[in-house]
């Protein structure tokens, strides 16, 4: 705990001043990709300081051109660092709106061109995926957690059909992932921090055309499944 609360004090002003960067870098770059060099600064910056290794497999998987969805587990909250850390192409998140709405850090996603997905209402959900789809089709690259939120014990969580619309929307391929060894080194809700190293693992990139929805959903849940590693 200790260790956790120290990494906070760096953590968060680290985290304000890499959003400050990003926000100024995006006056001058509507490409998105200042912002999206400056969340790659902020995750080294982030993994080192909690003394955290991260190895990739199956980057030979990840098309190099064309836009596509990534799609994987959530264990824990350095997840996101180090996805950013192990996707080699400029890509966006899709994130919950309520994270925009943070001082700084949300004006920064903005910047970057990451997509809010408003999930207050049906309605408002439906105009976010639709608008998401759009900028998927126009070539954004997006990550999505397809469980929605991380889990507890590792295992995999049912996941949300709005991951699979959005992509049959899109028309995209989808590239699945798998994280391991994340859960561990900070369990959610819990203020605890371990040094360890994250395992991000690409697969084989998923075609959505004339694909059924439930099929999809299937296809890219075995493929996570199939590299978890479940304590």
């Amino acid at each position: 705990m200790l260790r956790a609360r120290i990494y906070l004090l760096f953590f968060v002003p680290y985290t304000l001043l890499c959003s400050l960067a990003a926000v100024i870098g995006g006056l001058f770059d509507a490409s998105g990709r200042a912002g999206h060099a400056c969340a790659r600064v902020w995750s080294l910056g982030s993994l080192w300081a909690a003394r955290i290794s991260v190895e990739v497999e199956g980057l030979e998987m990840v098309p190099t051109e064309g836009p596509v969805i990534y799609m994987g587990n959530h264990q824990g909250n350095f997840d996101i660092l180090a996805l950013t850390r192990a996707i080699p192409r400029l890509f966006s998140w899709v994130a919950k709106e309520e994270l925009f709405r943070v001082p700084v850090f949300g004006a920064a996603m903005r910047r970057a061109g990451y997509i809010p997905l408003d999930r207050s209402d049906g309605r408002k959900a439906l105009k976010s995926m639709n608008q998401a789809a759009k900028r998927i089709a126009s070539g954004a690259s997006v990550v999505i957690f397809p469980e929605g939120t991380r889990t507890k014990d590792g295992a995999l969580l049912p996941f949300k059909r709005g991951a699979f619309m959005l992509a049959a929307r899109a028309g995209v391929p989808i590239v699945p992932f798998t994280i391991n060894g994340s859960r561990a080194i900070n369990p959610r809700n819990r203020i605890e921090l371990c040094p360890g190293t994250i395992r991000v693992s690409f697969g084989a990139p998923i075609e959505v055309a004339g694909v059924a929805e439930a099929e999809l959903l299937e296809r890219v849940r075995a493929a996570i499944a199939a590299k978890l590693e479940v304590d």
